[in-house]
């Protein structure tokens, strides 16, 4: 059977407000009192109620957190990252997943499953700036991403043009004056692959370097499937190049296995950076040189922020819009010259 909180209680040798007071971090407790408490919970196994909670506090003591693709690493990476942020505030975390597709994303918006919790953390792919109104609703949200701006909710994302400019800035420094792309998506503005592009061609304006529409690599989707498939038409479109950008990491790792499978040495011939410094690309061979978005301060930051709209209720002040920090990591593909 589940262990209850009278359990807790009597292996702390404490009383059940005692331990309600640990659970739920009130502050006048003492630090050997928590410690022991603690330590049943943690032998015990126990986990609170969380319709119990819901009945007496109006809460769940759940967040939602809602991503195109969890089998995308980044996605991965940063549901992890959330699930332990929120773990620490003393929260659990039901994760969704909307395939990226619109009409998932907008029903997600009004499911009931979200009674369940007290707020939603959102990374939509799907929609865009003209469904900001369905932003608008009666529970904590926090925006993740580049999909929509100007929603009447918080937005915590990171900086992509001006990162995406500095990657380039980087291979330029190094000596590189054939940069491909890979990942573009035409037409688009608003969204990673519109923001990235542009700090690119921006970067390349600013070095006098003229832009070459041959080294554009355009593909939907960022997998590594798609910086193979991308790579192989650039090398057989007879384009020369002496650096790669990709997009995220998993186009430039499929992209790079294609440059050596073809003959090219990375990065004695072709410099390759990607974008997202996922865990796995400090273990290639080559290792990648890639942009750290600060996909762990982001995803601390917005549970801080959702945590912080569910204490203030409907008194919140004005929803805010937060940039986060970024770095190039310098790794074998593509270090310095």
């Amino acid at each position: 059977m589940a262990a209850t909180l009278r359990d807790v209680a009597q292996m702390a040798e404490v009383s059940i407000k005692t331990v309600s007071n640990v659970i739920n971090d009130h502050p006048h407790v003492r630090p050997e009192t928590r410690a022991r408490v603690q330590s049943a919970i943690d032998a015990l196994g126990y986990r609170p109620n969380l319709t119990a909670r819901s009945l007496r506090s109006g809460r769940t003591g759940a967040i939602a957190l809602a991503v195109p693709e969890v089998s995308l690493s980044y996605f991965a990476e940063l549901a992890d990252a959330v699930i332990t942020a929120a773990e620490k505030a003393g929260l659990v975390t039901l994760v969704e997943q909307t395939g990226g597709d619109r009409q998932r994303e907008l029903a997600l918006l009004t499911s009931p499953r979200l009674q369940m919790t007290d707020g939603l953390i959102f990374s939509p792919l799907g929609m865009d700036n003209d469904d900001r109104a369905h932003l608008e609703v009666d529970y904590p949200l926090v925006l993740l991403g580049e999909r929509v701006f100007g929603a009447r909710c918080d937005h915590v994302t990171m900086r992509n043009t001006e990162a995406a400019k500095a990657a380039t800035e980087y291979l330029i420094a190094s000596g590189r004056r054939r940069i491909a792309v890979v990942g573009h998506h035409e037409g688009e503005e608003i969204g990673s692959a519109g923001l990235r592009m542009k700090g690119y061609l921006q970067a390349l304006e600013e070095a006098g370097i003229p832009f070459d529409r041959r080294l554009v690599g355009t593909t939907g989707l960022w997998h590594r499937w798609n910086g193979a498939m991308v790579m192989r038409e650039l090398l057989a479109s007879g384009a020369t190049f002496d650096a790669v950008f990709a997009f995220n990491d998993n186009l430039a790792l499929g992209a790079m296995r294609v440059l050596q499978e073809a003959g090219l040495r990375v990065p004695q011939d072709v410099a390759v950076i990607g974008f997202d410094n996922l865990e796995e690309t400090a273990y290639t061979i080559p290792s990648l040189t890639t942009v750290d978005p600060g996909r762990e301060w982001i995803a601390s930051t917005a549970v801080e922020t959702l945590v912080k709209r569910i204490a203030e209720g409907a008194g919140a002040p004005e929803p805010e819009l937060t940039l986060a920090q970024f770095r190039i990591v310098e790794r074998e593909s593509a270090p310095r010259r």
